[in-house]
């Protein structure tokens, strides 16, 4: 019998991929750097506990002083938590420009950022270089495309390549391994409308739960710069068992601010589906839940992560009306960060001041390279 439904499976033994991908996230919505942010993170997590060498060059096209940037604070975490670790370079003038308004600065500064980029990739020292904002760099063709996707072939084999922003060029694309389209939502027709601090991620591309850890990341670092403790609960539904894509990324934020990440899990070390839930699923998932109300309404936490929530209420393994009302009575400086596909989208998206969806145009797993333990499942 054909099963359908929404689940979470477990990464049990499979063999490693040692070889690193080149990711794309482009989109109108909401979530790129941070995915991109949340790889970082997970790929620090998996070489504190493995022999592996983890080192990370963020190179910030576009992003010139002068100006900040919702990534700064989560970058700011990333540095104080790993500073042996963590490479920052910004090229660019702080003001929005368009394709009428370039100057050769404009163009002096890509080619700087592409500079380092290109010593980065040939070098080999990095295991992740992050290009943020290269493809409206190259949309405004500030550097050329070929020569771009060129050295990008040629990076080693071990090394992890992520470009984001919008407006990737098709021959961009063509060479990536790994291509998620982060689309807005705007629900009743309105551009302005939600609840702010309410950010919601779904759909079947990569960067959910990512985009997510990018969002603690942010509330950690501007606790750090305004000092103050900006604490964040990571709570996870359907993930009982473990060796799931979060793992490593939240060992590492725990390692580095103990005392500011609280991690809770609730479900089977199965996969639910719909027509064949268990009592369990409906007990664990009232557990879960029990345990975010109260988050919600303490105000303790300047973020809360509602890991897998949608696929549990899709599942309906939880009712919508008791988290649509959590939601309205949220503190207003309290962000709620939900994440999770889902077929049938529940009330509460429209609560939603950021809604996007990961749209997967590219899996390298199409092409049937073995997936990492911990990182692709």
């Amino acid at each position: 019998m054909a099963r359908t439904g929404i689940g979470i499976r477990t990464a049990n033994a499979r063999s490693e991929r040692l070889t690193g991908q080149i990711h794309v996230y482009d989109g109108a919505g909401k979530g790129k750097s941070q995915a991109a942010l949340g790889v970082v993170l997970r790929s620090i997590g998996l070489g504190i506990h493995s022999d592996l060498q983890t080192r990370v060059l963020l190179l910030r096209f576009l992003k010139g002083p002068g100006r900040t940037y919702d990534e700064d604070g989560a970058i700011e975490a990333l540095q104080r938590g790993f500073p042996h670790l963590i490479d920052q370079v910004r090229t660019g003038r702080a003001e929005f420009f368009g394709a009428d308004d370039i100057t050769r600065f404009d163009t002096l500064e890509a080619q700087r950022g592409w500079d380092v980029a290109k010593g980065a990739i040939a070098s080999g020292l990095y295991s992740v270089v992050v290009l943020d904002e290269l493809n409206p760099v190259l949309d405004l063709g500030l550097l050329p495309v070929d020569e771009v996707v060129s050295a990008l072939k040629r990076k080693p084999d071990h090394m992890e390549v992520i470009a984001t922003g919008r407006g990737a060029p098709q021959p961009l694309l063509d060479v990536a391994d790994l291509h998620s389209e982060m689309r807005p939502h705007y629900h009743a027709g309105a551009k302005e409308q939600g609840i702010a601090g309410i950010e919601i991620y779904t759909g079947s591309g990569k960067g959910k739960s990512t985009s997510a850890l990018g969002k603690a990341l942010q509330a950690i670092g501007k606790g750090i710069s305004q000092d103050k403790s900006h604490r964040v609960l990571i709570m996870q539904w359907l993930k009982g068992g473990s060796g799931y894509t979060e793992d490593a990324a939240i060992a590492a934020l725990n390692q580095s601010y103990p005392n500011l990440v609280d991690h809770q899990r609730c479900g089977r070390d199965a996969i639910v589906w719909r027509g064949q839930q268990q009592e369990l699923d409906y007990v664990e998932a009232e557990r879960g839940w029990e345990i975010a109300r109260a988050a919600i309404a303490s105000g303790l936490y300047k973020t809360i992560i509602l890991d897998e929530l949608n696929p549990t209420v899709d599942l309906e393994l939880l009712p919508e009306e008791p988290i649509v009302q959590a939601l309205l009575r949220k503190p207003r400086d309290t962000e709620v960060i939900i994440t999770g596909r889902c077929k049938n989208p529940p009330a509460y998206f429209d609560l939603a001041s950021i809604h996007s969806e990961m749209i997967c145009h590219k899996h390298y797993a199409e092409k049937g390279i073995d997936l990492k333990r911990g990182v692709d499942f």
